[in-house]
């Protein structure tokens, strides 16, 4: 009796919740939605010499041709053009992306008829990373613009091997206006977990490092420095990555001018997640958000609330895997399935 209880008033607290915001963001507030989403291997059809993209081939292993690629890609549009519709009414209007080959994927994704309508721009560069994968910014150009992009190579080597070096995912800085707003997006796909979480440890420590030099840099210019970092950094809310070296705090009360803040612990205590693995749940994928963004000010975009995108069509409806997001590939190849993550997205607002 007192789950169900308990459940009724979540339940009741979650409409009311979205009952208030699209009645103010009606008649008093702008709303805006900022996402990531990692896209699982959207690669093109071709084999590119340079990079370990061999199964996405025709001749491949996973059989990668065209009419699967445009599978994949409308896939892909569909699912992002969902994201935070309930509430803005369409797609993210800030979505940071990872697990994609090249600009041409990218170009064909914005073109699909689930997301032409939006209008959207493109920042990516090429990473080194050994897969071929890159991370990158999808933006409404109504929205959003941008005055300054840089790429950050993540240097990293081995502790065992000091001169062999790990190729990895560059982290991207986006800064520009969004409706008014400055404000300075940082995208992130940092190292996996390939050999285990402790012994793979240092490499996403070293990412968090580069992550706190750009943010230190980026408060050195502008103490209020609206700095949102988003990602799928391959660890949890808790890890020492995110909360010893980048200095990130999951509690509001705590944060001073130039702190940091994760919306997202506060979901992982509560055992959600974003992908999972062997029955456990983590949620990788997050949103941080710089003091300033957090604090209210009529005047400027910001913070509501955070989500996590798990809608049932996203995820896996039968089987050993029920309930893990439905994933485009497995053994067999492609399954006609999204992502193996969930994407995330918080909403902003401000007074108009």
């Amino acid at each position: 009796m007192f789950r169900t209880r308990s459940l009724l008033l979540l339940f009741t607290l979650l409409f009311l919740g979205s009952y208030v915001l699209q009645a103010q963001r009606k008649e008093e507030f702008e709303v805006v939605s900022i996402g990531f989403y990692n896209l699982e291997n959207l690669y093109d059809f071709h084999d590119d010499p340079n990079t370990f993209d061999d199964d996405r081939a025709p001749s491949g292993k996973d059989r990668w041709t065209q009419d699967l690629y445009q599978k994949k890609l409308n896939n892909m549009a569909y699912a992002i053009s969902e994201i935070g519709k309930e509430f803005t009414g369409r797609p993210p209007d800030i979505l940071g992306v990872c697990e994609i080959e090249n600009l041409q994927v990218l170009e064909d994704l914005v073109k699909n008829p689930f997301l032409k309508p939006y209008n959207y721009g493109i920042v990516h560069f090429d990473s080194p990373d050994r897969r071929g994968i890159d991370v990158a910014l999808l933006y409404r150009r109504e929205i959003f613009s941008p005055k300054q992009v840089s790429r950050h190579e993540l240097v990293l080597f081995e502790p065992k091997e000091p001169t062999k070096r790990s190729f990895t995912r560059d982290q991207l800085l986006v800064s520009g206006s969004m409706a008014g707003d400055q404000v300075h997006f940082l995208i992130n796909h940092w190292p996996s977990r390939s050999g285990g979480e402790k012994l793979s440890s240092h490499r996403r420590e070293n990412a968090a490092k580069l992550n706190r030099k750009i943010v230190d840099s980026l408060n050195r210019i502008d103490p209020y420095a609206r700095i949102m970092i988003m990602g799928d950094f391959n660890d949890d809310p808790h890890n020492t990555s995110l909360t010893k070296i980048l200095g990130v705090k999951s509690r509001k009360e705590q944060l001073l001018l130039k702190d940091l803040y994760n919306p997202y612990a506060n979901l992982a205590r509560r055992g959600a997640g974003s992908l999972a693995y062997r029955d456990q749940w983590n949620l990788f994928d997050q949103i941080i958000l710089s003091t300033p963004l957090v604090e209210k000010d009529p005047s400027k975009f910001s913070f509501f609330k955070a989500y996590i995108f798990n809608e049932p069509f996203l995820t896996t409806p039968t089987g050993q895997y029920k309930g893990y997001p439905f994933r485009s590939f497995g053994s067999t190849g492609f399954t006609g399935g999204y992502s193996d993550h969930f994407p995330v997205y918080v909403l902003l607002i401000k007074k108009k």
